[in-house]
């Protein structure tokens, strides 16, 4: 069936040039009534007014739709480059050149929302890091003021004072630790010393070097009934040791009192291992369960717990785990608890 839709310049500088010579020839024909001026004024005007429009449209307009394309790509063409837009890029119809527009368009506008998004994480992001340094530094700030406006002179004050000091330069130290370690993990620069290990060993470790910080909240730490067979995994052991610490760290943070974090391993496909650190503590409202890996995120009700942290762990997780090849998620309800998983390969031979 015919179709309009994709015409060359040719092929429309022909049918264009048939529809003013059929007319003009009939009436030609009307007033001669004789073949020969019919036919011959037929040959020139169907062969001039393709010539002339076919110029028309290969010269002026499609000139300018080069120049819409080079616009668009915004490239310095080769020598090669240069002979397929002259020869190749005419040949297009106006129809997918329209197409070609309307797809550029849409891109470009993806773009535009993605620098956007970008810029409003650039904000938060710097808001977020300001008010992370202004409280140990003004903390820091409080403290040495006391002490230099007399309080240096009172024993138990001044070190009570520089006892406090001394915990927030930390938490100042500890911060800019896990702000150049992000770091070097977005620039691609962790080295993965990969091993197989036995990860509910590695588990049971970290509930135990981190048990202390469990005490004053009474909160049990556990391996889920039905999970203690061994499963053996093969991954950078420090990395995922430093993983399992920063969730179970979380959990105790943001856990009840005398409440349970419960660790679950599972081997999915016999290929890879899931392992969940879960409590039941206050949960994450679900409007920010999508952001909770960004870095120093935390939602309204963990900003007015009283909480330490340098607001990096997850997004340092996060990091890690891509660095295996694996994935992180995260299950989270209001005064439920949350669940945050990940996996890792199973053994290698």
């Amino acid at each position: 069936m015919f179709s309009t839709k994709n015409l060359t310049p040719r092929q429309l500088a022909f049918f264009t040039a048939l529809a003013l010579a059929i007319p003009i020839t009939l009436l030609v024909f009307i007033i001669e009534r004789r073949w020969q001026p019919v036919l011959l004024s037929f040959f020139l005007l169907a062969s001039g007014g393709y010539v002339l429009i076919s110029f028309v449209l290969e010269r002026f307009i499609y000139r300018k739709i080069k120049l819409i394309y080079k616009f668009i790509y915004q490239t310095k063409a080769t020598k090669r480059e240069e002979t397929y837009y002259k020869y190749i890029l005419p040949r297009k119809s106006i129809d997918e050149v329209r197409e070609d527009v309307e797809e550029w368009a849409r891109q470009n506008k993806q773009e535009v929302e993605l620098l956007r998004s970008n810029e409003q994480f650039r904000k938060e992001f710097l808001q977020n890091l300001s008010h992370e340094f202004k409280t140990p530094v003004f903390a820091i700030q409080g403290y040495v003021d006391t002490l230099l406006g007399g309080a240096l002179e009172n024993g138990e004050v001044n070190r009570r004072f520089l006892e406090k000091t001394a915990t927030n330069v930390e938490r100042l130290t500890n911060l800019l630790n896990d702000l150049d370690e992000i770091s070097r993990l977005e620039r691609g620069e962790l080295n993965l010393f990969k091993q197989n290990f036995v990860i509910q060993d590695l588990v049971r470790e970290t509930f135990e070097s981190i048990s202390i910080m469990a005490v004053p909240k009474k909160i049990r730490c556990v391996i889920k009934k039905g999970c203690e067979s061994p499963l053996t995994v093969f991954a950078d052991k420090e990395k995922i040791r430093q993983v399992l610490l920063n969730l179970t760290e979380n959990s105790i943070k943001y856990g009840k009192i005398n409440g349970t974090i419960t660790a679950s391993m599972y081997n999915t496909d016999e290929k890879h291992i899931l392992i969940e650190i879960s409590d039941d503590g206050i949960g994450i409202p679900e409007k920010h369960l999508g952001r909770i890996f960004e870095r120093f995120y935390r939602t309204d009700v963990g900003r007015s717990l009283d909480v330490t942290g340098s607001g990096l762990g997850l997004a340092i997780c996060k990091h890690i785990i891509e660095a295996h090849g694996q994935t992180i998620h995260v299950r989270s309800r209001e005064d439920v608890g949350t669940t945050i998983g990940f996996t890792l390969d199973t053994r290698k031979e």
